[in-house]
């Protein structure tokens, strides 16, 4: 192993088969509605480059930038100064394996909020299973 592996914390993967068709999963994870729906209110754009924000609740407003847009299959963003999240879709016979991939993951830095990022990482896997899942109730609904 080389220290850049080992000095990395992995990424948070979560996936699930909705029953639901690609574009409904589509619009619920790559539109500002969509999302407001299950994850953060928002200002998102389904462009490559726009800069937007998630509301974060108690941790305020978190700047994020659309890095790559593949309708209806792949988004990506980074949200914070650290992290980037991706959101995979695969049509499986009408219904819709999603992957969500939480990575940027670093036992040497903190957040802006001055937490270890192995601290928060935790905390976020179990977050969320719990938003994927949201995410599952509100695109079968």
């Amino acid at each position: 192993m080389d220290n850049k592996t080992q000095s990395t914390l992995p990424d948070i993967r979560q996936t699930l088969v909705f029953n639901a068709p690609i574009n409904k999963v589509w619009d619920a994870v790559a539109t500002a509605e969509g999302l407001a729906a299950w994850f953060m209110p928002n200002d998102f754009q389904p462009v490559a480059g726009h800069e937007f924000h998630l509301n974060a609740g108690p941790f305020g407003m978190s700047p994020c930038k659309v890095t790559e847009i593949d309708p209806p299959n792949r988004l990506s963003f980074n949200w914070g100064k650290d992290w980037s999240v991706t959101f995979e879709l695969k049509d499986v016979d009408g219904k819709t394996e999603f992957t969500l991939i939480h990575s940027g993951w670093d036992p040497n830095k903190v957040t802006e909020f001055g937490q270890t990022h192995k601290v928060v990482r935790d905390r976020m896997d179990h977050g969320w299973a719990g938003l994927v899942k949201s995410l599952g109730e509100y695109v079968e609904a």
